[in-house]
C-alpha cells in the first residue's frame, strides 16, 4: 500500500538515478532501531525510491565494508539514523564522518541526520541540523515525515506543503496522545474504536496501527490485537513489525494452534534473515513457551540462545540481556547460572539501579537483573516502583511475577528475602496459585 493522496499531492518524487547511482537513498543506522527503520523504508519504497538497506540487498558471504562502501558511493543521498542507544557507538563517529565526507565531496549529495529521541547530540553532530522524530519513537510519521522526504531529493517545502506538515504533526501526535491515553485508561473498546475510525495518520504508515496493538496486548486483549494485526498486515504487506506483534499476541493468548502459528511467523522471519533483537526476542519466547508445554530441556536451551545471539549482537538492547540471564537461571548448571550472573551485569550496566519514570519495562528489567545476583530488598523497591508507574498495565505485572515466581524458584530466597520481591505483586495471586 502507498502513500494516501493526500500526501501524493504534497510529496516529492526520487530523482532519476543517472551515471553510476543505483540508489535514491542509503539507511545507516543500528540494529537497536531496526523496527523504526523498516517503517520508513516501506514509505520510501512506496514512492518508488531504491533503497539500499544492508539486510534488504547484502547476501551471506558479501565482505560487508566493501559492499556497504560501494552502495554509499552508488546513492543519491544518505539517511543516518540516531538514537540514545548509539550515544556511545564509535559507528556513529564513523558514519557521520563518512556521510559528511560524501555531502562535500559528491555533487548533489543529500546527507540527512535524523534523531530519534531529545538525547544529547555528540560533540561531532551539532554543527549539522538534525531532523526531530523525538515524537515518534514508534515509527515516521507526520509532517516530519514530509521534511524528511524533501529533505533526501534536496528540495525545499512550499508554503502549501509546509502547511500540510504542520496539520500532520498536530494530528499525529494527537492520535498517538489518544493511543497512550487509552492505554493508561484500560480502556480497550476505545482502542478498537481509534483504529477503526483511523484517519490520514493511521493511512500513511503501520506505526499508529502497531502501537494501538501493543496497548491491547499490555491490557490482555489479545483477541481483538491479533484481528487488528490481521488487518494491518493485510494494508501493509511489506512492514515487519505487525508480523513481529502478531506472533507476541499469539504466544501470549496462548490457545489451541496459536504457539504453532507464531512460531511459523517468527520461523519465516528468521529464515528470511531477519536478525534484530524484537525478532530474535519474540523468536525466543515462542521456544520459551515450547519449552513449558514440552518440558525438554533443548527447547529451554534453544530460547536462551537466542536471547544471546540478539545480546551479543546488540550489547544495548536490555531486554534480551535480561532474557538471556533469566534463562540461564532456568538452565540450573553452575556454569549457566555463571552466565547469568555475567548477563545480569552488563544488563545493570544499561538500566541502572534505581527507577526510569515512565518506563515500565526498563524499571522491572533493573529489578529483575537484581534479582537474579540475590540482591531481593533493593530488587522489591524496583518491581514497586515499575508498578506504580503503570498501575493500568495488568497483564504486564502478571507477566514480570511470573518470571519472578520462575527465578525465584531456582534461586532459593529465604522466606524474608522473598517477602520483599512478593510485596510488589501482592494484588496478584501467590506463585503456587498460578
Amino acid at each position: 500500500m502507498g502513500l494516501p493522496s493526500e500526501w501524493l499531492k504534497f510529496a516529492p518524487k526520487p530523482r532519476p538515478l543517472t551515471g553510476d547511482d543505483k540508489w535514491n537513498v542509503f539507511l545507516s543506522y543500528r540494529s537497536v532501531s531496526r523496527s523504526w527503520v523498516l517503517h520508513l523504508y516501506d514509505v520510501l519504497q512506496g514512492l518508488g525510491h531504491k533503497v539500499f538497506i544492508d539486510q534488504r540487498v547484502l547476501k551471506a558471504g558479501d565482505p560487508l565494508a566493501k559492499e556497504l562502501e560501494d552502495a554509499l558511493d552508488a546513492s543519491q543521498a544518505g539517511i543516518l539514523i540516531w538514537t540514545n542507544a548509539t550515544r556511545d557507538s564509535e559507528w556513529v563517529r564513523r558514519e557521520y564522518g563518512v556521510l559528511e565526507s560524501m555531502a562535500t565531496d559528491k555533487e548533489g549529495f543529500q546527507f540527512v541526520p535524523i534523531k530519534l529521541d531529545a538525547s544529547k547530540l555528540p560533540k561531532f553532530a551539532e554543527s549539522r541540523l538534525f531532523l526531530d522524530f523525538s515524537s515518534y519513537p514508534d515509527g515516521p510519521n507526520g509532517g516530519e515525515l514530509l521534511r524528511l522526504l524533501h529533505a533526501v531529493v534536496g528540495i525545499p517545502l512550499s508554503d502549501e506543503a509546509a502547511h500540510f506538515a504542520s496539520e500532520q504533526d498536530e494530528a499525529a501526535i494527537v492520535a498517538a496522545a489518544k493511543i497512550t491515553a487509552a492505554v493508561q485508561n484500560k480502556f480497550k473498546e476505545r482502542l478498537v474504536k481509534l483504529f477503526e475510525d483511523g484517519g490520514l495518520p493511521w493511512e500513511t504508515t503501520s506505526m499508529l496501527g502497531c502501537k494501538t496493538a501493543e496497548g491491547l496486548t499490555k491490557l490482555g486483549a489479545n483477541n481483538e490485537a491479533i484481528r487488528m494485526l490481521e488487518a494491518l498486515e493485510n494494508r501493509f504487506p511489506k512492514a515487519v513489525r505487525p508480523r513481529q506483534l502478531h506472533a507476541l499476541a499469539l504466544a501470549r493468548r496462548g490457545e489451541n494452534d496459536d504457539l504453532m502459528d507464531a512460531q511459523n511467523i517468527m520461523g519465516e522471519l528468521y529464515a528470511q534473515g531477519e536478525r534484530d533483537p524484537e525478532t530474535l526476542g519474540i523468536y525466543a519466547r515462542t521456544w520459551m513457551d515450547r519449552f513449558k508445554a514440552s518440558r525438554d530441556i533443548s527447547d529451554l536451551r534453544q530460547s536462551r540462545d537466542y536471547y544471546a545471539e540478539a545480546f551479543n549482537a546488540t550489547k544495548d538492547d536490555y531486554y534480551t540481556g535480561i532474557n538471556a540471564a533469566s534463562k540461564s537461571v532456568f538452565l540450573d548448571t553452575p556454569d549457566d547460572l555463571a552466565k547469568a550472573v555475567a548477563y545480569a551485569d552488563q544488563v545493570q550496566q544499561i538500566v541502572g539501579t534505581t527507577p526510569h519514570p515512565g518506563d515500565y519495562w526498563k524499571t522491572a528489567t533493573a529489578a529483575e537483573a537484581l534479582l537474579i545476583k540475590k540482591q531481593y530488598q533493593q530488587a522489591g523497591q524496583l518491581y514497586e516502583a515499575a508498578v506504580a508507574m503503570a498501575r493500568s498495565e495488568t497483564a504486564s505485572h502478571m507477566s514480570t511475577w511470573m518470571q519472578a515466581c520462575g527465578l525465584m524458584e531456582k534461586l532459593g530466597p529465604t522466606a524474608d528475602e522473598r517477602a520483599y520481591i512478593r510485596k510488589a505483586f501482592d494484588v496478584l495471586p501467590d506463585c503456587d496459585q498460578l
